[in-house]
C-alpha cells in the first residue's frame, strides 16, 4: 500500500462525508415540502435516514485511517445543500426540479463511492471497500427509484398544478 493512495483515500472519504452532509440538508428540506407527493416524500425521507447512516459509516472509515471529519467543509456542504433546497423551493415546479437534481446528485454520489471502492482496494483497506460498496448500492437504488418513478411524478405534478404560477398556458 502506498502512502499516497492511503492519503488520497482519506481525502476522498472526507469529501464523501461532506457530500453526505449536503445530501442530508437537501433531502430533509425537500421532504418537508412534498406533502402532496406521498410516495416521493416517503422515499426521500427513507433515503435521508440512509444518508445519515452513510455519513456515520464514512466517519468510521475516516477514523479507521486516523483522520478527522473536516468540520468546516462539512458545514459549508450542509449550507450549500440548504441553499440549493431554498432555491428550488422558490420555483413553482419545485417537485420536478428537486427530483431532477436528486437524480443527478445520486449519480454523483455513486461515482464517488465507485472511486472510493477502487481506492480502498488499492490501499488494501478491504473493510472500507465493503462499506463504500454497500453505500454505492444504496445510491444506485435511490437513483433507480427516481428514474422509475420520474414519469409518474411529473404526470402527477402536471395534473395537480396545471395553472401553477410560472407555467406557460397553451
Amino acid at each position: 500500500m502506498s502512502t499516497s493512495t492511503r492519503e488520497r483515500l482519506l481525502k476522498w472519504l472526507q469529501d464523501a462525508y461532506a457530500m453526505e452532509q449536503q445530501a442530508d440538508a437537501m433531502l430533509t428540506a425537500l421532504a418537508g415540502r412534498l406533502e402532496h407527493y406521498t410516495s416521493l416524500r416517503n422515499r426521500v425521507l427513507g433515503h435521508a435516514a440512509e444518508t445519515r447512516q452513510q455519513a456515520d459509516d464514512v466517519r468510521g472509515c475516516i477514523e479507521r485511517l486516523g483522520g478527522a471529519v473536516p468540520a468546516a467543509r462539512s458545514m459549508a456542504a450542509s449550507a450549500a445543500g440548504s441553499l440549493q433546497a431554498l432555491g428550488n423551493a422558490l420555483m413553482s415546479d419545485e417537485v420536478v426540479k428537486g427530483m431532477g437534481a436528486s437524480y443527478a446528485f445520486e449519480y454523483l454520489e455513486a461515482a464517488t463511492y465507485r472511486a472510493l471502492v477502487i481506492a480502498a482496494e488499492a490501499a488494501g483497506e478491504t473493510d472500507i471497500a465493503e462499506v463504500c460498496n454497500r453505500i454505492l448500492q444504496q445510491e444506485l437504488a435511490m437513483a433507480e427509484w427516481l428514474r422509475a418513478n420520474h414519469g409518474g411524478i411529473v404526470q402527477e405534478f402536471l395534473q395537480r398544478e396545471p395553472d401553477a404560477p410560472g407555467l406557460a398556458r397553451r
